[in-house]
């Protein structure tokens, strides 16, 4: 009876410490698999920032192509402004020089000279001898602005370069504003990109430390399922002891009873249905 106690006390024992193992199991096994799926997230997360990082760079270096481009353009267009001022200022000279050498005037001014006396002739009331003295004069200024045909040619060149250089500046401008606007984009998906970057290692950092956490509890969870295991096997162990107490019990009750039957049968006496059902059983 001892013994029997002995044994139920260490399958009572064993049995709690199976079910306090199995609990820990199923806490280390949730604990494992959430820390894993943390680790997925975070993966996941990297794996959408490096997408975008790509797309990212993919569009700034476009832009940087772009405006390395537009860059080669203005600077052709300068240089051509730059360029047509020199001719402009060589016409310049060529126009002092003209001036100095064959004394020729403004022939615009000469024009408007002419004009102006013309007018006069028509509008005004005059004398024929003044009418005379004023279409001589227009005579004299009409060949001197023949004369002058070649300043003409000098002022009209001049004229037509500074239209050259005001569209060129324009059209500079133009390359110059879409550069501003193509690198400051540009700069702002840099900028994006190095966000994303410290971003990328925040989560890494914290990858790794769920990728530990998940080892830990995985190296632990395998620690007490062999630990269980263990325990079921001292649990097995200790149950075919009880059974084998229990079938020894059972025998040493049904022995004595055969040996009771027996003695009932030596003295002629009356066996109960138990009796019977226990001769016939053995």
């Amino acid at each position: 009876m001892q013994k029997e106690n002995e044994v139920l006390s260490k399958l009572s024992k064993i049995k709690k410490e199976i079910n306090n193992l199995r609990d820990s199991l199923n806490e280390l096994d949730r604990q494992k698999e959430s820390w894993f799926h943390k680790k997925e997230e975070y993966g996941k997360k990297i794996k959408d920032l490096i997408s975008q990082i790509k797309d990212k760079k993919n569009k700034r270096d476009s832009l940087t192509k772009k405006v390395k481009e537009n860059k080669e353009k203005r600077n052709a267009l300068n240089k051509k402004i730059k360029d047509t001022i020199s001719k402009t200022k060589g016409l310049a000279e060529e126009k002092e020089s003209l001036i100095k050498k064959h004394k020729i005037q403004d022939p615009y001014k000469i024009k408007g000279l002419i004009d102006k006396l013309e007018l006069k002739i028509e509008t005004e009331a005059i004398s024929f001898e003044k009418e005379k003295t004023i279409v001589k004069k227009i005579k004299e200024l009409k060949k001197e602005l023949n004369d002058s045909r070649v300043m003409i040619d000098v002022l009209e060149k001049n004229k037509s370069l500074s239209k050259e250089i005001n569209s060129t500046r324009e059209e500079a401008e133009v390359f110059h504003n879409t550069i501003q606007v193509n690198a400051s984009t540009s700069q702002s998906i840099h900028e994006g990109m190095i966000s994303n970057s410290k971003e990328i290692d925040g989560l890494k950092k914290r990858e790794h430390e769920a990728f530990s956490k998940f080892l830990e509890f995985k190296k632990k969870f395998h620690e007490a399922n062999s630990l269980l295991k263990e325990k079921l096997k001292d649990f097995g162990k200790i149950n075919s002891e009880m059974r084998k107490i229990r079938k020894d019990k059972e025998e040493k009750v049904i022995k004595d009873k055969e040996e009771i039957i027996q003695e009932k049968i030596k003295k002629g006496q009356k066996l109960t249905n138990e009796d019977l059902l226990i001769f016939q059983n053995k």
